[in-house]
């Protein structure tokens, strides 16, 4: 089993950056593909990026590409969301989940989550 805390959300201005940081208990963190997920108020929890336990396999959605980087640090037991170039419509609150197998893209393969971090985006 493992818990996890994201941390980093904040207000920016449009064009601006924040990492995320999903902190991670346990012994097992290396055992585990991270994804970060976010939703948007009255929408559905969307993928956002995911990356394999190694940390050589980065997976993003078609949205964030080229602007997001998500990267790991096992021995850290850590992993991380660097958004660049933020827009308004990457307000949402962003939550780091953690699977042992499934899809990456598949919110119902992650069996562990956090409780989420605000991302507000003005333009």
């Amino acid at each position: 089993q493992v818990q996890l805390e994201e941390s980093g959300g904040g207000l920016v201005q449009a064009g601006g950056s924040l990492r995320l940081s999903c902190a991670a208990s346990g012994r097992t963190f290396s055992s585990y593909g991270m994804g970060w997920f976010r939703q948007a108020p009255g929408k559905e929890r969307a993928f956002v990026a995911a990356i394999s336990r190694g940390g050589t396999t980065t997976y993003y959605a078609d949205s964030v590409k080229g602007r997001f980087t998500i990267s790991r640090d096992n021995a850290k037991n850590t992993a991380y969301l660097q958004m660049n170039t933020l827009k308004p419509e990457d307000t949402a609150v962003y939550y780091c989940a953690a699977r042992l197998a499934g899809s990456q893209y598949s919110l119902g393969a992650y069996a562990y989550w956090g409780q989420g971090t605000q991302v507000t985006v003005s333009s």
